[in-house]
């Protein structure tokens, strides 16, 4: 399967935040020639619910499907893209994921407000979280309202880890579409000379490994500080550039075939004002060591 993405699903739940995620996965999709898959969700009720209320959900899925099609209408023909419309009904992130491994998406695009608070905000915020969790194809999560395209920057933080590398291929592959520079960071902290030097012959071998793809790459080393979030540096470091998005791994410290993510994964995907690709890492049937799951 091609890491280009010929299937993008977007969950939008009709906020401005989900507008937003969609109008950025038209530009990719215009860009890459591919397909988009427009779904809404409805939650499922309780159970008590049910017995209380009035059942009108055959009601509601024609009114959302109709907002759909209005949207779709609009967009394709702002930015010529196929689009197809879908409604599920359900758990939100659980619909999500099914429905991009029933379609064989391979690229989903959501919007996210962050840490979740009131209703719209639960919808864009832990299901994002879920769904990046959860997902077998990559997650690009955006929150913020600035619109670009093309990302003619790709930000790739690397640690030491095996599993963190597996996103290079992602980055040479998507850079050779958007034609784009990728940019290597690692952070290390002040007083640890041996993760430091480990550091420097990862980037090295990385940056020559990019370049020999025909690519343009830099590397840069960051000396960091334990009272600060990892992902804080990230940001900083991401301010130079311009059109960019953050590219990370979200496997758990502990096992990589744990269905979370790690705190540093998550700092990153609720608060990054620029889109963040998540990646989950190939199952391994072995315990590793500690990472900061870049």
């Amino acid at each position: 399967m091609s890491v280009i993405s010929s299937k993008i699903l977007v969950p939008i739940g009709f906020s401005d935040q989900s507008i937003v995620a969609f109008d950025q996965a038209c530009s990719f999709a215009k860009l890459n020639n591919s397909k988009i898959f427009l779904l809404s969700v409805i939650e499922e009720r309780s159970a008590m619910q049910s017995l209380f209320l009035d059942d009108n959900s055959s009601e509601l899925k024609k009114m959302v499907h109709a907002r759909l099609s209005e949207l779709a209408n609009e967009f394709t023909k702002k930015y010529d893209v196929e689009i197809e419309i879908m409604v599920g009904q359900g758990k939100i992130y659980n619909q999500i994921n099914e429905i991009a491994e029933m379609i064989s998406a391979d690229l989903i695009i959501m919007g996210t407000t962050g840490s979740p608070k009131g209703r719209v905000k639960r919808f864009m915020g832990s299901n994002a979280e879920r769904v990046v969790r959860l997902s077998k194809c990559p997650v690009m999560t955006i929150k913020g309202a600035t619109i670009k395209g093309l990302c003619s920057n790709i930000i790739l933080p690397l640690d030491t880890e095996k599993e963190t590398k597996e996103k290079v291929t992602y980055a040479i592959k998507y850079a050779r579409v958007w034609k784009a520079s990728i940019h290597l960071v690692s952070v290390v902290l002040k007083d640890n000379a041996i993760v430091r030097n480990k550091l420097v012959k990862n980037l090295e071998q990385v940056e020559k490994f990019i370049k020999q793809a025909g690519l343009s790459c830099t590397s840069s080393l960051i000396e960091g500080d334990r009272k600060q979030n990892l992902g804080d540096f990230i940001f900083e470091f991401e301010k130079k550039f311009e059109d960019d998005i953050i590219m990370i791994m979200t496997k758990k410290e502990e096992l990589s075939l744990s269905k979370n993510i790690s705190v540093t994964a998550r700092y990153i995907i609720n608060n990054s004002p620029i889109p963040v690709m998540n990646i989950r890492p190939k199952e391994r049937k072995h315990l590793t060591g500690p990472t900061t799951a870049f």
